[in-house]
């Protein structure tokens, strides 16, 4: 299979997984990104099992309303049973890199919200360290300068993604040439920083299960081995 029809297929590992606990699964959360998108067009099909949803993004709400599945503020719900989302880069303790599509603070909102987190990604995106695609960082404008030398004190090259807002009225900063031997503090690191809104690190928060789509098929990972 090529890269596309990877990505289809762990698409529909994904509404296979998530499918027989509709009804009881008052919630689902959905996030953003290309093969999120594929997984929404999925969950078009089948629209009238879809309860309710939240989104990571209003590209990915919108998407949703189009296929008439309504979505809520995150708001105006108690509690979010699965959250299905892609990932920039993922290892094998289900930390991930996430944010090449400037969503990553609301990801992060309707991860730590939800009861399971199902990533979906193609194999490209496993690797042995983190770090290889570039760590965007959530900042607020007026601080975009001060987070970028603090970056370049933690060993990384910061690079300002010029005409990109975040749906919060933000900027992001990708971290390119910044290995990360140890995701859990170097979440908390950047984290520290003023100006930080949010860092494309899923580590204190990983996924739960990890479905990874591979020339022999979907395969299943999971947080607990």
């Amino acid at each position: 299979m090529n890269r596309e029809q990877r990505k289809q297929a762990v698409a529909q590992a994904a509404l296979d997984y998530v499918r027989p606990g509709l009804e009881r699964h008052s919630v689902l959360g959905v996030g953003t990104g290309s093969t999120a998108n594929l997984f929404i067009d999925l969950l078009g099909t089948i629209k009238a099992e879809v309860p309710a949803t939240v989104s990571s993004s209003e590209a990915s709400a919108q998407r949703l309303r189009d296929h008439g599945i309504p979505v809520y503020d995150l708001n105006a719900v108690d509690t979010v049973q699965v959250y299905v989302d892609g990932a920039d880069e993922c290892n094998r303790r289900l930390e991930l890199i996430k944010g090449g599509g400037a969503a990553l603070t609301r990801e992060k909102i309707v991860a730590a919200v939800a009861e399971e987190f199902v990533c979906i990604c193609d194999d490209s995106k496993l690797v042995s360290e983190l770090g290889n695609f570039p760590l965007p960082v959530e900042v607020i404008p007026m601080a975009r300068s001060h987070v970028s030398r603090e970056l370049v004190k933690l060993g990384g090259d910061p690079v300002y993604r010029e005409g990109v807002v975040t749906d919060n009225g933000n900027v992001i900063v990708d971290v390119y040439h910044f290995p990360i031997a140890d995701p859990r503090q170097t979440e908390l690191s950047i984290n520290t920083i003023a100006g930080v809104v949010s860092n494309g690190l899923f580590a204190l928060r990983p996924a739960d299960i990890l479905l990874l789509g591979a020339d022999s098929g979907v395969r299943k990972l999971s947080a607990t081995g």
